[in-house]
């Protein structure tokens, strides 16, 4: 089995710079996600944001959690549960305008340090769209550009936890599906496993790895690079022992930016895009019913639908 691919972003900087950006194209190509350490982004800041994230869970969500749990009658299943996940979230705002200020029940200082999490987050998930331009040979800054819009950007945090779950057997964490946006971000528990991607037609464990920055590939970069990146099933599986925490950033493009296939990328013998040409926000609106499902009848429903698209020009910022 081949190792999980781990970046070390701090190596981008020396002599080893080619070696770091071939295994992030070939994690780009191959596996849909990567892990990053040396990102950057404190330790202080990570600790902090694990702490005061696990203190909320307790104080304010563990108790709701198991109420819904006994509401359902979620611990005594006997078959299969396809229509809800074993997770516990909510939910942040950051950009084109935040909400975190009316998120109810978050301690000033767990907003403040969230804030400033979602700085460094959104620094890092450029610097990573500029370094998949380099190795696509796009131009820089070209899938922020894309991604902008009208309105710059969408990018928010999900913030979960997966308390130990009786049935994990029949009880998915997270159930089975492609991300829908861009480029995505997590921070995940590094004691309490969990996640996986399915790669080859067999489900994989992507390793905890203290303060490092699991990095995915969502179903637009897979449209722009016209299938040469891609994005990838994953899933969570829960855990008899242990809560998990997870914090994942999606770094999406804004609501009218058109997406489609970088004409770059299009080899010159082809006459047609493989992929489609469509507004986010329509895809989106596609997705929101069908999550968890394979994510190639999305492409063609929005291909059927792309003839109405009016592209205008990407907006330079």
């Amino acid at each position: 089995m081949e190792n999980f691919p781990v970046v070390d972003m701090g190596k981008l900087n020396t002599e080893e710079r080619k070696a770091t950006m071939e295994m992030i194209k070939d994690a780009c190509e191959n596996w849909g996600f990567f892990e990053c350490v040396n990102h950057s982004i404190s330790i202080e800041l990570m600790d902090k944001v694990e702490k005061l994230t696990k203190e909320h869970y307790k104080k304010c969500m563990e108790q709701r959690f198991k109420e819904m749990v006994a509401s359902k009658g979620l611990e005594c299943v006997q078959s299969e549960i396809n229509d809800l996940d074993w997770e516990s979230t909510f939910f942040l705002r950051h950009l084109p305008s935040s909400n975190i200020s009316e998120i109810p029940d978050l301690d000033e200082d767990y907003r403040k340090t969230m804030k400033e999490f979602a700085e460094k987050l959104e620094k890092l998930a450029e610097e990573l769209l500029d370094l998949l331009c380099e190795n696509l040979g796009l131009e820089k800054g070209y899938l922020k550009k894309v991604f902008y819009g009208s309105k710059g950007p969408n990018f928010g945090t999900k913030v979960s936890n997966y308390p130990p779950c009786p049935k994990p057997d029949l009880i998915k964490g997270l159930r089975a599906h492609t991300d829908a946006g861009g480029i995505i971000l997590l921070f995940q528990d590094d004691k309490v496993s969990g996640l996986q991607l399915l790669k080859d037609d067999q489900w994989i464990d992507v390793p905890p790895m203290p303060h490092s920055i699991v990095i995915n590939l969502g179903d637009q970069l897979e449209v722009i690079t016209n299938g040469k990146y891609k994005s990838v099933m994953h899933r969570v599986i829960a855990q008899t022992d242990g809560a998990r925490m997870s914090i994942a950033s999606f770094y999406n493009p804004g609501n009218d930016a058109v997406i489609s296939p970088a004409s770059t990328l299009l080899k010159e013998d082809e006459t047609s895009e493989i992929y489609p040409k469509f507004i986010f926000d329509d895809y989106m609106k596609l997705y929101m019913g069908l999550k968890f499902q394979a994510k190639e009848p999305r492409f063609e429903a929005m291909m059927k639908a792309m003839s109405s698209v009016e592209v205008g020009p990407v907006v330079t910022i």
